[in-house]
């Protein structure tokens, strides 16, 4: 009897040991899978941006599609790192931060390289940058950016930077020299204002409105979504419209975390990042023009540059592309500048 028992038993606990082992080898075999999360995504900009909107829409989808496991908290005007978008973009690869929505531009403190994307007037338009985003071009950026710690899980799009002032109209390079021009923390910027003759002044984002409004300095570059949004149009009297930078956004992922989770949810998130960046994209563009159409209402004055004008604008920094190539990479610089 009692060798019943004991055989009953070993036979009960080979059967459990099965199921267990049957369990554990689901879809990605990770031990996140189906594990419930709550996510810290800072966004650099307020709530009434683009960004913040996309990634709301984001977390939405994600906590939809997950039944409630994945829980994203979207954390505006990078509340998470008092401001600063380049801790912001540090404390993402550290993971300290969980996602972020950030330009390009700040993830170049991280690596030189991707300042390529800021480079002067180097796309033509929204469509030339759609498909040279898709292409090589595209992968090797995130390839760089996977390398430091972040899984890119798309491009969004802050736009084409534009210049704004309270001093003058900005017809010409002439017109720039001497104004003090709040610029990201970047040295190709530093040194493309200063060929412009401006003096170019960095400080955060979360400090500019203030800045142009005490007259610290007299103007600021960004797209019209930030400007917006940012409220600028109450200290600014004066738009250029010349795209003379376009700026990309990348809603990225700690890759510890993504490389942590099961393909389930890596999938999930996947096509919530495809369709917020999409919503995004597509929202910056269409309400800039109603964006425009406000800030002319407040009495902002806008510019567009004649042929000839670009020309002047576009000559002037030319040596740009001489001093950077080698720090961008002249075959990264290539695949965008490839037709």
């Amino acid at each position: 009897m009692k060798k019943n028992k004991f055989s009953l038993l070993v036979i009960v606990s080979a059967i459990l040991t099965l199921l267990i082992a049957g369990c554990s080898s689901s879809t990605g075999g990770d031990a996140a899978a189906g594990k419930k999360m709550n996510l810290k995504m800072s966004v650099t900009i307020s709530d009434t941006s683009t960004w913040y909107k996309a990634a709301e829409q984001f977390a939405d989808e994600v906590k939809e599609n997950s039944d409630g496991r994945i829980n994203i908290k979207v954390y505006p005007n990078e509340q998470l790192t008092g401001g600063d978008s380049g801790k912001a973009v540090e404390s993402l690869s550290k993971g300290t931060v969980d996602l972020t929505y950030n330009s390009t531009i700040i993830y170049s403190i991280l690596n030189d390289k991707l300042g390529v994307l800021s480079a002067p007037f180097l796309f033509k338009d929204a469509a030339d940058v759609d498909a040279k985003l898709a292409g090589e071009g595209g992968e090797e950026i995130k390839q760089i950016i996977r390398d430091f710690g972040v899984e890119p899980l798309g491009f969004g799009e802050n736009g084409f930077r534009q210049l704004t002032n309270s001093v003058q109209e900005i017809k010409s390079p002439e017109d720039i020299k001497g104004l003090k021009i709040r610029i990201p923390g970047i040295k190709m910027y530093t040194d493309l204002w200063t060929l412009y003759g401006a003096n170019p002044a960095t400080m955060t984002m979360s400090e500019v409105f203030t800045a142009l409004q005490q007259g610290t300095v007299d103007g600021q570059e960004n797209p019209i979504d930030v400007i917006h949004s940012s409220k600028l149009q109450e200290v600014q009297k004066h738009v250029t419209m010349w795209n003379y930078s376009y700026d990309p956004l990348i809603l990225g992922m700690n890759k510890k975390l993504y490389d942590s989770l099961s393909d389930e949810d890596k999938q999930i998130l996947q096509a919530a990042a495809d369709n917020a960046n999409k919503y995004q994209i597509e929202l910056a563009r269409d309400t800039e023009k109603q964006q425009i159409k406000e800030m002319e209402e407040a009495g902002v004055k806008f510019y567009y540059p004649t042929e000839e004008e670009m020309a002047a604008f576009k000559e002037k920094v030319q040596p740009i592309y001489d001093d950077y190539k080698d720090v961008w990479g002249e075959d990264l610089l290539n695949l965008f500048l490839e037709n």
